[in-house]
């Protein structure tokens, strides 16, 4: 989309301009944080975020989202790397990225949003889980286990060795990550009118860093190269042999699915908060495909759409894609002319930005909306939470929309019938709620058989969704047998004649062939 004279003025690119700066300070340490939520350096985060920045942001298909490396990815990625090596980052990033670009060329973007919206919050959820009870422990400069439900058992362990009673360090970890998290709150709940626009993650890495630099706190600090391409993480020859490992292109097609749909889903909230250009998803699936191709030849990290950033923008006053280009040029001068002052931000205090987007993650608000459509999307929420936990996140999304389809199948194969019979009038009414197919024929044989020999049939389907074919054949045939007992069979379909627009010269009342057959308008 080529821009116009109003996009290009000055009040224009003024608000594009500050709205980079907030990008850019909100960007800055989630970027570092995640990459070291997914157990790679600090470097390769920022890489992402720049790639995001300069490239995806010049051809996005939404012109308000950012990109970067996200907090959903991180699980993924530091499973990839205890188990694969870092160097294979690149290789998965590769495949990744190709098939994002060929899912946009072949305009499949709209499908990636074809998932249950309790999946999806559920697959957030569970990463949340995961996210907190990991970074629980960089809190404290202690490693993570080995697995999620390890990490959140060692949680108790880890808040005693915390207590300064051996001579370690934990404490004070623990006291500056504390104090970042207790900053980001108070911030986002006392903070002045005037200073809104200002991050509290951002504050938070300055108070927590001030503090540890004040009192020469003896903890484990970042650390990026003085240059960056020193930090590539450019896959070998070894490594490229990958492409033929069945295990690396299974998590390729995951790393794909579970980036474009967090990233199609963030463009629809995008669009939701300005009155803009709206998302063109297959032209924003190409620009992400692109990016991760760029991401995986450096060996960088992963890139998706990201709402805290996105929503930054929109809330910042961006109106075109100019904000999301400036905020990577404004990580890549950070990172170039002032790497001295990012390496004096202790691990601690970005490990604590994560514990708090963990929890945030972990929406209640979001839980109580999902139970508003019933126990079974609830159902579908905590099964995806548990698998994602539990087992790993490929499972997890798995379980919860094999869990949605089933709830799907039986939906549309439900059928709830009421039969009353009234012995004066020797009249028997049938009511039909839900959806009549080949799945409900004993159903319903079985209670029309129960119906009284020649009484007089009368087969509500006012509150029917759906009947198929199967359905009315079955009750054609059984329609011919009751009248030959001497009862009769009438169809009562008010509802469906305001729903579907049919008259008959008997309005509300049909023969089953009648009910066959479309009567004229």
């Amino acid at each position: 989309m080529k821009p116009n004279a109003t996009d290009l003025s000055s009040a224009v690119v003024g608000r594009d301009f500050l709205a980079s700066i907030v990008v850019f300070l909100v960007a800055l340490p989630l970027c570092m944080g995640i990459a070291i939520a997914s157990g790679a350096p600090p470097a390769l985060g920022l890489i992402t975020g720049i790639v995001g920045g300069l490239v995806v942001g010049s051809i996005a298909g939404s012109p308000l989202q950012v990109s970067g490396p996200a907090a959903g990815m991180a699980v993924l990625v530091y499973q990839l790397v205890q188990e694969h090596g870092l160097i294979m980052l690149g290789v998965v990033g590769l495949i990744a990225g190709a098939l994002q670009l060929l899912a946009g060329v072949f305009r499949l973007g709209q499908w990636f949003r074809a998932i249950s919206p309790s999946v999806i919050h559920g697959m957030l959820a569970g990463i949340g889980v995961l996210i907190f009870a990991s970074q629980f422990h960089v809190m404290l400069d202690a490693a993570p286990r080995s697995s999620g439900l390890a990490n959140i058992a060692a949680i108790p362990e880890a808040i005693i060795n915390a207590i300064p009673v051996d001579g370690s360090v934990h404490h004070l970890a623990a006291m500056a990550g504390f104090i970042t998290i207790l900053t980001i709150v108070a911030w986002n709940k006392f903070k002045p009118k005037r200073l809104a626009l200002l991050p509290g993650p951002l504050l938070g890495v300055f108070v927590g860093t001030a503090l540890a630099f004040v009192f020469a706190l003896p903890i484990t600090l970042v650390e990026l190269p003085a240059n960056l391409t020193t930090a590539l993480n450019i896959p070998t020859g070894d490594a490229l042999a990958g492409f033929l490992d069945p295990d690396i292109i299974t998590l390729g097609i995951v790393f794909a699915f579970v980036a474009s749909a967090e990233t199609l889903l963030c463009a629809t909230a995008v669009d939701k908060m300005h009155i803009g250009v709206r998302t063109n998803y297959d032209k924003e699936l190409r620009a992400q495909g692109i990016g991760n191709l760029i991401c995986g030849a450096v060996g960088a990290l992963p890139m998706t759409g990201v709402i805290v950033r996105s929503a930054a923008n929109v809330e910042a006053g961006a109106t075109t894609r100019i904000s999301a280009i400036l905020h990577g040029a404004w990580l890549l001068l950070a990172v170039a002319a002032f790497p001295f002052v990012l390496n004096e931000i202790p691990t601690a205090v970005l490990a604590a930005i994560l514990v708090y987007t963990g929890y945030k993650l972990v929406n209640v608000a979001q839980i109580r909306k999902i139970a508003e459509f019933g126990r079974q999307e609830l159902a579908i929420y905590f099964v995806t939470l548990f698998g994602v936990v539990a087992i790993d996140l490929l499972t997890g999304v798995i379980l919860g929309f094999g869990l949605a389809t089933l709830k799907l199948v039986y939906t549309f194969s439900h059928l709830e019938i009421e039969v009353t019979n009234t012995a004066e009038t020797n009249r028997t009414d049938v009511w039909l709620t839900g959806s009549a197919t080949f799945f409900s024929i004993p159903q319903l044989s079985g209670a029309l058989e129960r119906a009284p020999r020649g009484s007089e049939m009368h087969i509500h389907v006012e509150k029917l969704e759906y009947i198929d074919h199967a359905c009315l054949e079955m009750l054609s045939s059984w329609e011919k047998l009751h009248q030959s007992t001497g009862g009769s069979l009438t169809v009562e379909w008010n509802e469906l004649v305001q729903r579907y627009g049919r008259r008959s010269q008997d309005p509300g009342k049909t023969s089953i062939p009648g009910l066959m057959q479309r009567p004229a308008a």
